[in-house]
């Protein structure tokens, strides 16, 4: 008797037109991940009536559910699918700012200055990946073509670093050069929120069956990122049905994307404008408390998944050196967080960039023992009111970067 082999099961996911139109046929995308583990489940009720024969007179069957868990290794635009269901946005790209000949460049902070200050009204964003080209003198050149974090930016001076460790290379205003923030962000908007929903396939090549799971939306997502080792995510997804065939549904689907896996030893981590150096770990979850709606009379499936508010919260853990972070949380300080993500050092990795513009500390727990002693800060994000268009940042709660989306 044939059993089913992790190895050659796909986890298949495709867009919907809308609730209750499955998605079939071409158009889908196999998921890179570690597990995939999606359950059908069914609520029961026993009888609790008492008869004379002192016996239980059965259990009836209720309401339908789908709950799935991917969990995987975190690559660029591997899960774009999955984040923007959450997000209830797709990722766009953002319109390169031609700077012209106006734009300076030093080792020193600003690393970049815009004499005619355009910088903002461009949308250019603290937390944003760009890369300069058209720096044509010497070493100038040096500048083109790589990865620069902002963290800090006003309307004429860009403050950041090179992702790869170099400095940036002085450089006189006359050449024309262009800023062009690297793949494409998404982030909750203000109004014209996206309502999606998505079919999982679970296909087993080895036995020719396949368990379609319909109109699942994403509950939460959850980043990893320890000091050593592979970065990670996890998605929840809340669905309403499942289906048994013996055929595969979602037919010939994309496959996996190749993008590199990402560690956080190649990341940067920047607290309020100024990095974090002594960071042993960072956990971001993303939640909007997606749930079936519930049961209707007259019918074995809920009639749609309910979502709630997104709501973003986390923590890190540093090395104690000092009480900078102990101070923050004390004085109940507003704060920013940016956290970048990349495969590797070289100058166009691909990368994940996360930044949450206000965020609260809520705690400040010390540890012990005979080692290096850390705290551990938990953190909870909310809009960030003092962002919007013509500022160094997103009106919004989270805005990710992904490189290759």
């Amino acid at each position: 008797m044939a059993v089913a082999q992790g190895l050659k099961k796909q986890t298949i996911i495709k867009e919907q037109t809308a609730l209750a139109s499955l998605a079939s046929g071409s158009g889908g995308q196999i998921l890179r991940r570690r597990t995939s583990v999606f359950t059908a489940a069914r609520d029961t009720f026993e009888s609790d009536e008492i008869a004379t024969h002192h016996q239980s007179t059965g259990v009836a069957y209720g309401l339908k559910s789908v709950s799935g868990k991917i969990d995987g290794l975190l690559s660029a635009s591997t899960y774009k699918w999955l984040l923007e269901g959450l997000l209830e946005a797709d990722f766009a790209a953002v319109t390169p700012y031609a700077a012209g000949i106006d734009v300076t460049a030093q080792a020193a902070s600003p690393q970049f200055a815009d004499a005619s200050g355009g910088f903002l009204t461009a949308g250019l964003k603290v937390g944003h990946v760009v890369r300069w080209t058209g720096f044509a003198g010497s070493p100038g050149t040096n500048n083109n073509s790589k990865n620069f974090l902002i963290t800090a930016l006003t309307a004429t001076n860009m403050t950041g670093v090179f992702l790869d460790g170099d400095a940036v290379s002085a450089d006189t205003a006359g050449d024309s050069v262009t800023c062009t923030v690297v793949g494409k962000v998404a982030m909750p908007p203000l109004t014209g929120h996206t309502n999606n929903y998505y079919t999982f396939e679970e296909w087993y090549s080895d036995l020719t069956r396949s368990e379609v799971f319909g109109d699942c939306k994403v509950s939460q997502a959850a980043f990893d990122l320890p000091a050593t080792g592979n970065a990670s995510v996890s998605f929840d997804v809340v669905g309403l049905s499942r289906s048994a065939t013996g055929s595969q549904v979602l037919t010939t689907p994309t496959a996996e994307t190749e993008t590199g896996i990402m560690t956080a030893v190649n990341g940067l981590l920047y607290l309020n404008g100024s990095a974090l150096t002594n960071v042993t770990g960072c956990q971001i979850t993303i939640s909007n408390s997606a749930a079936n709606a519930g049961a209707v009379i007259g019918s074995n499936s809920s009639p749609d998944v309910s979502t709630g508010r997104i709501k973003v919260s986390g923590s890190f853990t540093a090395l104690f050196d000092s009480q900078t972070i102990q101070a923050l949380f004390d004085a109940e300080t507003k704060i920013s967080l940016i956290v970048v993500v990349t495969v590797d050092e070289t100058d166009t990795s691909d990368f994940v960039a996360i930044t949450l513009g206000k965020i609260a500390l809520t705690g400040d727990a010390p540890d012990d023992g005979e080692k290096s002693l850390m705290r551990t800060y938990p953190f909870t994000a909310e809009l960030n009111r003092d962002g919007g268009s013509g500022t160094s940042a997103d009106e919004t709660i989270i805005r990710i970067q992904d490189s290759a989306a």
